[in-house]
């Protein structure tokens, strides 16, 4: 299997598997098995697919293309990675929420720079804490990668009796993405957060 040509998918028994982009121009291996595609650089596991079963297929991993739309980020809202990731449950209605919200207060091409800052983040996150964090941070309308990062710390490290409700303060500015500051002055929001399992 062959990450070549500047795409950033494998072909195996004529269906279409994605892998990371660092990976482009590399040959990989990969180990199909009953249920699933895995596919190794070298020694390492860089990729793991739900197995295709129709011949024609594309199974696209939205993760395995984040370095290169920090580069395009205009080539997200029609990326057929982002559409397997809505119908996957992976990319939830709370990211486009945000979103849609990051790209409002920030421009199209800097809202989408911050989403896939976020979006990068899951790398290292569990994926429903990251959700709580986008989710409250739009509450507060804190539309910044840092500001997610923040609530999903402060919402998982802090212990949550169902049922009862935390009360978490943000300060945010209205700094732009990537770090930009801005003149105007910064006010604090309060905001009620439930527990992620009440």
């Amino acid at each position: 299997m062959c990450a070549g040509g500047g795409r950033v998918q494998g072909t195996s028994r004529s269906n279409r598997y994605s892998v990371p982009v660092r990976l482009i121009s590399r040959n990989v291996r990969a180990m199909l098995h009953a249920s699933e595609l895995v596919v190794y650089d070298g020694r390492d596991e860089v990729a793991r697919h739900e197995r295709l079963i129709a011949k024609g297929g594309t199974r696209l991993e939205l993760d395995h293309y984040l370095e290169a739309l920090v580069r395009t980020p205009g080539a997200l809202p029609g990326a057929t990675a982002l559409d397997q990731a809505r119908s996957g449950g992976r990319f939830t209605p709370v990211h486009d929420a945000w979103w849609e919200a990051a790209v409002k207060a920030h421009g199209e091409r800097d809202g989408t720079c911050a989403l896939i800052e976020v979006l990068l983040l899951g790398r290292h996150l569990p994926h429903e804490h990251l959700i709580t964090g986008l989710a409250a941070a739009l509450r507060t309308g804190a539309l910044t990668a840092d500001a997610v990062l923040l609530g999903t710390l402060v919402l998982s490290t802090v212990k949550v009796v169902p049922g009862e409700h935390l009360s978490v303060s943000f300060t945010t500015g209205t700094s732009s993405p990537r770090g930009k500051s801005a003149t105007t002055p910064s006010r604090t929001t309060a905001t009620n957060l439930q527990s992620p399992s009440s």
